[in-house]
C-alpha cells in the first residue's frame, strides 16, 4: 500500500476549559483548567491514518523556541519525524477555549508550521505515496502557492482538501487552480454554505462539485454527513455521542475517510466509521484519541 503524503501543520493546542462562556469585552472570567496538548490539522489527520494502520509521511515544518521544542519532543516520543529541516523560526500555537456547552472557539498564533518552502518538496519520495491531505490553513498563507504547484506538477495524485473556515479568504485565482486539480472537499455544513452561497446542503454540495468535478463531502454534526458523488447528495447517519468538545472532529472523520478508502472500503462504509471516530473524538477533551480507546470502536 502507498502512502498518504499528509502536508499542513503540527502545533501545540493550549487547551483552556471555561467555567461557562467566552468573556465579552472588557469582562474578566475564570477558566476551570489549561493544558498543552499535541495539535495542528496535518497532525490530527494523521493520527486518524495512523489509528487504520496506514501508512502515511506527515509532511509538517517544525520551528524553533518554547512550542517547537514542545512539537519536537511530542513526535519524538511517539516516533515520528518529518523530513522537512528545522526553519529559523518560531512554531505558533492554538489556544482553544472550551465552553461548557463543549463547543470551542480557536486564537492561532501562526508560525514557521504553516509556511512551505518550495525545495522542501524535492524531499518528498514521489515513488512512495499516491495520495494528499492538504487544508485551507497552509494554502491561506502567502506560501500557499508552494503546495499548490507541487499538486499541478504532479496531477495523479489523489488530493483531499480540507478548506475549512477560510476558503472564502483564500485568493481565488489559488482556489481555482485547486478545484482544476479535482479535489475531493471535506467542509463542515456551515463552511460549505458560506462557500458555495447555497441555502441547502445538497444545492451546495452540487455546487462545490460543479467547481471541483468529484465527490464532496459534508458533515452535519449531530446529524452525521452527506457525500454528493455527481449524481445525488446521499446521507450517512449519525452516531450519538455526549459532547466534551469539538476539537479535532473534522480532521479526525477526514484522516478516517482517507485511510478507510485506502483499505478498501467503498465511500458509505468509510463515512460510517468516519462518523464513529468523529463520535468518539467528540466524547474527548482534546483532538486525539488513544490507542485503547479507538481500539473500542472496533473498526476492522
Amino acid at each position: 500500500m502507498k502512502k498518504v503524503l499528509v502536508i499542513g501543520s503540527t502545533v501545540v493546542d493550549i487547551i483552556v476549559q471555561l467555567e461557562d462562556r467566552l468573556p465579552k469585552t472588557g469582562e474578566d472570567v475564570h477558566v476551570l483548567s489549561q493544558r498543552m496538548s499535541l495539535g495542528g490539522c496535518a497532525y490530527n489527520v494523521s493520527d486518524s491514518i495512523r489509528h487504520f494502520q496506514v501508512p502515511y509521511i506527515l509532511f509538517s515544518p517544525i520551528g524553533t523556541g518554547v512550542y517547537g521544542s514542545f512539537v519536537r519532543q511530542e513526535l519524538a516520543n511517539r516516533g515520528i519525524s518529518t523530513p522537512i529541516p528545522t526553519p529559523s523560526m518560531d512554531n505558533g500555537c492554538c489556544y482553544c477555549f472550551v465552553e461548557s456547552t463543549g463547543e470551542r472557539t480557536f486564537v492561532c498564533h501562526h508560525g514557521a508550521e504553516y509556511r512551505f518552502q518550495k525545495e522542501w518538496f524535492r524531499l518528498v519520495p514521489l515513488d512512495e505515496i499516491d495520495t494528499v491531505y492538504i487544508c485551507g490553513l497552509e494554502i491561506e498563507e502567502t506560501t500557499g502557492s508552494v503546495i499548490v504547484s507541487f499538486l499541478e506538477e504532479h496531477p495523479y495524485l489523489a488530493v483531499f482538501f480540507a478548506p475549512g473556515p477560510r476558503l472564502t479568504v483564500i485568493d481565488p485565482a489559488l482556489t481555482e487552480r485547486l478545484f482544476r486539480l479535482h479535489p475531493i472537499l471535506h467542509l463542515n455544513e456551515t463552511e460549505a454554505l458560506a462557500v458555495s452561497g447555497a441555502s441547502s446542503v445538497s444545492e451546495a454540495a452540487s455546487r462545490l462539485y460543479e467547481k471541483t468535478g468529484n465527490t464532496v463531502i459534508i458533515t452535519l454534526g449531530e446529524k452525521g454527513c452527506c457525500y454528493f458523488d455527481g449524481q445525488q447528495t446521499r446521507k450517512v447517519p449519525p452516531v450519538h455521542a455526549v459532547q466534551a468538545d469539538t476539537i479535532g472532529a473534522g480532521d479526525s472523520h477526514i484522516g478516517s475517510v482517507i485511510a478507510c478508502l485506502k483499505r478498501g472500503d467503498s465511500l458509505p462504509d468509510a463515512l460510517a466509521k468516519a462518523n464513529r471516530v468523529s463520535s468518539a473524538v467528540v466524547e474527548t477533551s482534546g483532538a486525539l484519541l488513544s490507542d485503547e480507546r479507538f481500539a473500542q470502536l472496533h473498526l476492522f
